[in-house]
């Protein structure tokens, strides 16, 4: 038995690094949907129809769009503990500085100054993984990672709309106090991130040297067994259709990711419950969510299997979005949604797992940035159509089927994507 298989760093890896990256994306995450809860107030008070407050929390994404790559591609040059650093503080800046919003215009502009700041951060954090897993285990580290979305709804879902039950303490209002006590702890994290984050495995103080030169063998196994089919350069990267076409996928999982996360709160309050009893509801599918993402990470490892993976959890999403619409009763119409939570949260480990098998180095920075980047507008076009619907026609059930019809189409080009990965993988064996 060689050393190599006596000796397996990665549990020490996982333990050191997972948690407080889960701890970060769990505080972004937070932050970025908070919006949700403060609106159950915040729009009465400053004047926000649905159209509006739908524009304005889809416009963080223009921001985060625009500056996606190029934080990408500087992190990948800087290193990741210095600029997720930055991220972390100056989004928890912008974040807490939402609880001075007088109207639209001020909620737009710090709305998108808040993706400016926060752009990077999830591409940085997926690119950052592959410094330290091979291709085989990174769903079911992705998964635990992202598990951090779903586990940032459940637990800021209770917790929000406890906050936005203070009044005027200290002359601030629930909602105003949300983005202050919300925005704090990102400025924190980000001072950690300078102690706790090293840049990669040689410079990670808590690995033996055996255990760094295992972890490099491994990665440059992993390098050289994809390096036929990989792409290295950034500008061809960002022009390569496989690119292309997982961000188009990844566009259509994210609308219904925002369109349904930025609007249950309100759509549970419209069936009755108090703002308290509201929290609480939409902690529930958000924590099978989670439990779904690791479950179904995991079993994309097992198996090598990615792209069946991600169309039946996006096809699952789309029917529990269709079962919202047709079944009249609440509790089934929560259960559906709950449904098509769970779908959209499951594909996202081994989505997240399939840009890497083809992109290595500053392509890999570059095009996981410009998936996301294109994937991320949907977070503009999900909350913004649902808006749109609901104040057009009075009701969510329209804006429902519509995102239904987005999960859908995500599943068949994901199908699509896996037949042109199978014909690159030929071309390079040929």
């Amino acid at each position: 038995m060689s050393l190599n298989e006596t000796v397996d760093p990665y549990r020490k890896i996982s333990l050191r690094i997972i948690p407080f990256m889960m701890v970060l994306y769990l505080v972004a995450f937070l932050d970025r949907v908070n919006i949700s809860f403060a609106a159950l107030t915040m729009n009465d008070d400053v004047g926000l129809t649905p159209y509006v407050y739908g524009w304005g929390a889809g416009i963080f994404f223009l921001g985060y769009f625009l500056f996606e790559v190029p934080s990408n591609v500087i992190l990948e040059k800087v290193g990741a503990r210095l600029w997720i650093a930055r991220i972390m503080i100056t989004w928890g800046l912008v974040s807490a500085a939402m609880a001075f919003v007088q109207g639209p215009w001020s909620f737009f502009i710090l709305r998108f100054l808040l993706g400016l700041a926060e752009a990077g951060f999830l591409p940085g954090m997926i690119l950052y993984l592959t410094y330290w897993f091979p291709a085989a285990q990174r769903a079911k580290f992705i998964g635990l990672f992202m598990a951090a979305v779903p586990l940032a709804s459940a637990v800021g879902a209770p917790l929000s709309s406890l906050i936005i039950g203070i009044e005027h303490a200290w002359g601030l209002k629930g909602w105003q106090w949300l983005f202050i006590i919300e925005g704090i702890p990102s400025c924190l994290l980000g001072l950690a991130v300078l102690r706790l984050l090293p840049n990669g495995p040689a410079q990670a103080p808590w690995l033996t040297l055996t255990e760094r030169r295992i972890v490099q063998e491994r990665l440059d196994k992993d390098h050289l067994a994809h390096s036929g089919r990989a792409q290295h350069r950034l500008w061809p990267a960002l022009v390569d259709r496989r690119v292309l076409l997982l961000g188009l996928v990844y566009f259509g999982i994210v609308i219904g990711l925002y369109g349904i996360g930025l609007w249950l709160p309100q759509m549970i309050k419209a069936m009755g419950f108090s703002n308290t009893q509201v929290g609480f509801i939409t902690a529930l599918p958000y924590l099978v969510s989670a439990i779904a993402m690791l479950l179904w990470g995991r079993h994309s490892d097992k198996t090598g299997e990615r792209v069946w993976h991600v169309a039946i959890a996006a096809a699952v999403s789309a029917i529990g979005f269709i079962g919202s619409v047709y079944l009249q009763s609440n509790l089934v119409a929560l259960l559906c949604l709950g449904i098509a939570s769970v779908g959209i949260y499951a594909s996202l480990g081994p989505f997240w797992a399939m840009p890497p098998v083809f992109l290595q180095g500053t392509a890999a920075a570059g095009g996981i940035a410009l998936i996301n980047s294109v994937g991320n507008l949907g977070g503009f076009v999900g909350p913004y159509l649902v808006g749109w619907i609901k104040q057009s026609t009075g009701s969510f059930q329209i804006g429902m089927g519509v995102l239904a019809c987005c999960l859908a189409a995500a599943a068949v080009m994901v199908l699509f994507l896996g037949r042109e990965l199978k014909s690159s993988r030929h071309d390079a064996i040929s």
